[in-house]
C-alpha cells in the first residue's frame, strides 16, 4: 500500500504542475479527487503496515496533501474557470 500511495503521489503531483498551466486549470476539478483516493490509500498503508515500513506511505500521504491543498488554492483563486 506505501508503494501505491507514493506513485498515486507521483503521478497527482506531475498532474498539478500540469494543471498549474493557464487553460488547463479544469484539471483541478479532476486532480482534487484523484489526490483524495491516494490521501485514503496512504492512511490504509500507515494502518496496516508495521512501524518500521511506514515510510513511503506517509510520503505518499504528504504529497497527496500538498496537491489537495495546492489544487483548493488553484480553485480559490479562480483558476479552474479558464
Amino acid at each position: 500500500m506505501g508503494l501505491i500511495s507514493l506513485l498515486w503521489g507521483i503521478v497527482a503531483m506531475i498532474w498539478m504542475v500540469i494543471a498549474l498551466i493557464p487553460l488547463l486549470g479544469w484539471g483541478n476539478w479532476l486532480l482534487i479527487p484523484f489526490a483524495a483516493v491516494g490521501a485514503i490509500i496512504a492512511a490504509i498503508g500507515i494502518l496496516f503496515t508495521s512501524a518500521g515500513n511506514r515510510g513511503r506511505a506517509k510520503t505518499g500521504l504528504v504529497l497527496n496533501g500538498i496537491v489537495i491543498i495546492v489544487g483548493i488554492v488553484r480553485l480559490g483563486i479562480g483558476g479552474g474557470i479558464i
